[in-house]
């Protein structure tokens, strides 16, 4: 795609990707993310403060450390257009939330596995293989709405705070203390691989049903059809846990037969009330349609 709408897309998109350089490994993409993860057993005597006492800067910091965790298992689908639909979308929707004024980067990871993340700050993204099974662009917004919910309730901020998360919580605070060209490269490391092993562990049950719940309102807000996210639920209900694809998602998430039950409260009366909302849009169709009918990059992964 030429003109300054590609070169704009490109230059969004180029400082989370080189991030990811370090991190490139020949493996499939649930090693690559469960790889070298372990538990740092450092002081957690910081980690007593509250989540609250992360600045927007740090939370950035963290996010763009995570989003490195992330594009080292996967890479970006190379396809500009896409990535920058996929960040006006996650963009439109993201101002209707409770932190409108973050600095969001969405993106598609280039794997066939069926997953989205959220990291601190504002990073989202959506692997190819959840892109491919949505039906229209409401179930996408919907998708993209629980991810937002997950950064904006800084529920994987909150997560650190468990037992399992602590050493990885004293390692933030230590490292984010000092300045960049100070930083120690064995804490850097510990803090990336606490990510991968947050990442590949998951939430809390109740973090992902309050994602689901607020994030149907989030979509609704932003004019789309609530009853997308509903929809994405009931294709996970059908997976097989068999599928190699599915097992990252299935594994770090409450069953969809659960998040499906828990969801019913957010579609009250008023919401219910709301004119016909957004289903789909021409940029949808053409974009995941052209994605569907390419190979991914470098073979299946």
């Amino acid at each position: 795609m030429a003109g300054l709408g590609r070169l704009a897309a490109r230059a969004a998109l180029i400082a989370v990707c080189a991030l990811a350089a370090p991190l490139c490994l020949a493996q499939s993409f649930l090693d690559k993310l469960l790889d070298g993860a372990r538990r740092a057993t450092d002081s957690v005597q910081r980690l007593q403060q509250t989540t609250e006492n992360f600045s927007e800067d740090q939370e950035r910091e963290i996010g763009r450390q995570w989003a490195a965790v992330l594009l080292g298992a996967a890479p970006l689908v190379d396809d500009p257009e896409l990535q920058r639909y996929i960040n006006q979308l996650g963009r439109w929707i993201a101002l209707h939330g409770e932190r409108p004024n973050i600095a969001w980067t969405f993106g598609v990871l280039d794997t066939t596995a069926i997953n989205a993340f959220a990291a601190p700050g504002g990073y989202v993204f959506v692997t190819r293989g959840l892109l491919m099974r949505t039906r229209d662009e409401a179930e996408l917004a919907g998708v993209l709405a629980h991810e937002i919910v997950h950064v904006t309730r800084r529920h994987h901020l909150n997560a650190m705070k468990s037992s399992a998360s602590m050493a990885l919580g004293a390692d933030l605070f230590a490292w984010l203390g000092q300045r960049a060209e100070a930083r120690n490269a064995e804490t850097t490391r510990r803090v990336v691989s606490g990510a991968r092993e947050l990442l590949a562990r998951g939430l809390d049950k109740d973090d992902e049903y309050e994602a689901d719940r607020l994030g149907a309102a989030l979509a609704a807000r932003a004019g789309f059809d609530p009853w997308g996210l509903p929809g994405v639920l009931q294709t996970m209900n059908a997976l097989s846990a068999s599928d190699s694809d599915a097992a990252l998602l299935l594994a770090t998430h409450p069953s969809a037969a659960s998040r499906l039950d828990a969801i019913g409260p957010a579609f009250t009366p008023e919401l219910e009330r709301q004119p016909p909302r957004i289903r789909g849009s021409e940029s949808y169709r053409k974009l995941v349609g052209s994605l569907r009918a390419r190979p991914v990059e470098g073979g299946e992964r």
